[in-house]
């Protein structure tokens, strides 16, 4: 019996071809089903609205969910318990007033709720202004670890000479520059801004979001195609070819996963898989630009990342478009599509920021 023996490749030459091999069995090795057990995982994240008396929070609880569902009045502690709101898997808590007669119960109460949250978002009264309670409250929510978002609400109460003032004197007060300014009565900065911000304080909440605000849905997938691209960015400039295609391609079909959860389109691992590989027209042909880069050392490795980045931004807008449109996308088109945002980001970029304006 013989053996069929391999030439050694002559020095200096990268071993890409020989490696497919070795790549597939990185690739199928990953832990597929963890990954979706993950994205399953954040749709349920929660988010707490925690605050004073009569700060607001049932009012913007009210205009997140887009109906009234707990009561919002002018009597102090209006809300009487612990409302539990589910989106789908995603819930928002609205939880008792602090600081009325009551509020060492009160308090205890909130902050046991609040521990089954994800990211907190304590709201505070722009025309109360800040006082040595909210400050003792901050420090409790601070004490749970977890992300707190603070939201300077009524704004649209304060005199327009006066907001940078009020705002500018909550953020010495708290130690926080990052206070949001909104009016959760007239929804100013509710979407534009704290709903952001919740996710970059956690990133995984992008999904719960998404899938509860349909007004935020393109905003939230949008985010988790952002992180999905500076990922690959960085994982793309491995210096040595072939190495990340598995983690590369991970990333992807998990960003294509996430997209599809986003917009009530729950699909399985295999068809993220497929579907990713598919807009690009096969594995092979959609690294092979990327690869060759890092033959050039130092610089060919920064290309091989921005070309890696790039092309998972790419692959997650057609994503989106094709969940938007109802899956009616055929696989021409997402190709073609794709092929559109590769030749030329920035002109499809610009199309959309005008299109928002």
């Amino acid at each position: 019996m013989t053996t069929k023996s391999v030439a050694p490749q002559a020095a200096g030459r990268t071993r890409l071809p020989a490696t497919l091999v070795e790549i597939r069995r990185l690739f199928d090795a990953l832990d597929w089903d963890a990954m979706a057990r993950q994205v399953a995982a954040e749709a349920q994240t929660g988010v707490a609205i925690v605050g004073p008396v009569n700060s607001g929070k049932s009012t913007l609880f009210n205009t997140l969910k887009g109906r009234e569902v707990s009561p919002v009045g002018a009597v102090p502690g209006t809300t009487q318990a612990t409302q539990y709101e589910e989106w789908g898997p995603f819930s928002l808590v609205d939880t008792p007033g602090f600081g009325e007669v009551r509020g060492v119960d009160r308090a205890r109460i909130a902050l046991e709720a609040v521990r089954g949250a994800s990211v907190l978002v304590l709201v505070l009264d722009a025309m109360a202004g800040v006082r040595q309670a909210d400050l003792g409250l901050l420090q409790q929510l601070k004490a749970t670890d977890k992300p707190v978002v603070i939201a300077l609400n009524k704004m649209d109460l304060v005199g327009k000479d006066d907001q940078e003032r009020v705002l500018n004197d909550a953020r010495d007060k708290l130690g926080e520059p990052g206070i949001i300014p909104i009016s959760a009565k007239e929804g100013t900065n509710v979407a534009t801004t704290l709903l952001p911000q919740l996710v970059d304080a956690q990133p995984s909440l992008a999904v719960a979001l998404g899938r509860a605000l349909p007004g935020y849905r393109q905003q939230a997938a949008n985010s988790v195609v952002r992180q999905a691209a500076v990922w690959n960015a960085v994982i793309g400039a491995e210096p040595i070819p072939g190495l990340d295609i598995p983690f590369l391609l991970a990333v992807q079909a998990q960003m294509v996963l996430r997209v599809a959860t986003i917009y009530g389109e729950p699909i399985s691992v295999q068809r993220a898989r497929t579907m990713a590989a598919t807009i690009v027209g096969g594995v092979a042909l959609r690294y092979l630009a990327q690869q060759g880069a890092k033959l050039i050392p130092g610089p060919g490795w920064i290309v091989a990342g921005s070309i890696a980045g790039l092309g998972t931004w790419a692959i997650g807008q057609v994503a989106i478009r094709y969940f938007q449109h109802g899956k009616r996308l055929s696989t021409a088109e997402m190709q073609e599509l794709y092929r559109s945002l590769m030749r030329n980001p920035r002109r499809r970029k610009g199309k959309k920021q005008r299109a928002q304006a």
